[in-house]
């Protein structure tokens, strides 16, 4: 029995509340201040922790809280394009552990890769088209080449990386979403294989603002890539080596980059309509996810997904808890942590599962 399911059954039989029951037994937070209000649909419900992040913002600024990843110690590292501290370090109580920079003004994609015990950081900057990989404390290891030097784009073609991903191999898969729209997969020494994707409305193997990519390993027998197309509302996949399998349409969600954990997959909304109103721009986000049969099944901060006759309906904002939620990290009591872009420069938050 896992503790999230340990400490549901205890505080059942004790009559005790269900405020806490996602944080571990042994260390009760020290500032959590829950929302009453449930986020979400089915058996994924959450309380709201608003303030779990915050810091000083003279001491630690951030402009926009891009992304979040957690290593094997539990310890979030979380990138915000503040130059004065790229990556900031938490544990699961909110408290800072850590601080340091890279100077990128537009850190915007943060993947973590375990390399037989040792893990990476692979850090994009779509302004300064760079994908940096990195120590955990922010030693530079290797840098990508820009894709004009090494002929896969000619020198015209713009390279904005938003996001990466690393395949059972070590390969690097370079998502540039606020660029040419492609795909690229480097070996893990760095050298170019191809590029797949490109940039199209119509045609469903290319993409509208490929803002993520990430490896799916749900089939270990057959692992391929999942990839964001948000102006397309879309997820698609891809084989390991750029050949187009399908496309999960969700009606309305402008998202970010996959989450994989378990079964599900768990994405931002950065940015939700309103009805009848197509403006990208509306700050109406939340947060989206999916089952292990790639179905909608729980919209924290928005309406609750519908499908009739098979067909996924519209879904929007239902409480305006959020602005443009840009990431999702998930721990192992299946708490998320939500990052926000353009969000008044707030800390990320907290979502305790119940």
């Amino acid at each position: 029995m896992d503790r999230r399911k340990f400490l549901r059954k205890t505080a059942r039989t004790s009559g005790a509340t269900l405020a806490f029951t996602s944080v571990p037994f042994y260390i009760m937070p020290t500032k959590a201040r829950l929302a009453g209000t449930i986020l979400g649909h089915g058996d994924f419900k959450y309380r709201l922790e608003k303030e779990w992040g915050d810091l000083n913002p003279e001491k630690y600024p951030v402009n926009n809280c891009h992304e979040m990843v957690m290593n094997g110690q539990e310890r979030l590292y979380m990138l915000t394009d503040h130059p004065k501290n790229n990556i900031l370090v938490y544990d699961t109580s909110g408290k800072l552990l850590d601080h340091w920079t890279l100077d990128l003004p537009g850190a915007h994609g943060l993947t973590l890769h375990d390399e037989g015990g040792d893990e990476f950081l692979y850090i994009t900057d779509p302004g300064l088209g760079r994908v940096i990989k990195s120590t955990l404390d922010g030693k530079i290891v290797m840098e990508l080449d820009h894709p004009s030097r090494i002929g896969a784009y000619d020198e015209k073609s713009a390279f904005r990386p938003t996001e990466t991903a690393i395949g059972p191999n070590g390969d690097i898969y370079v998502a540039d979403g606020y660029g040419s729209q492609f795909i690229l997969q480097y070996d893990a020494k760095g050298k170019f294989i191809r590029k797949f994707g490109g940039d199209s409305f119509l045609q469903e193997s290319k993409f509208k603002q490929a803002h993520g990519v990430a490896l799916d390993i749900r089939n270990p027998g057959n692992p391929t890539l999942i990839c964001s197309a948000r102006i397309k509302n879309s997820f698609k996949r891809f084989s390991l080596d750029g050949e187009y399998l399908e496309t999960f349409y969700m009606p309305g969600l402008f998202i970010s980059r996959p989450i994989l954990d378990g079964e599900n997959i768990y994405s931002g909304v950065c940015f939700g309509m309103e009805e009848g109103n197509y403006n990208m721009q509306l700050n109406k986000g939340f947060v989206t996810i999916l089952d292990k049969d790639n179905k909608v099944i729980s919209n924290p901060g928005g309406t609750e997904p519908i499908y009739e006759n098979g067909k996924l309906q519209l879904m929007l904002q239902d409480q305006p808890i959020f602005k443009h939620c840009h990431d999702v990290c998930v721990d192992r009591d299946k708490n998320l942590y939500v990052c926000q872009w353009n969000a008044g420069g707030v800390y990320p938050y907290k979502l305790h599962r119940v």
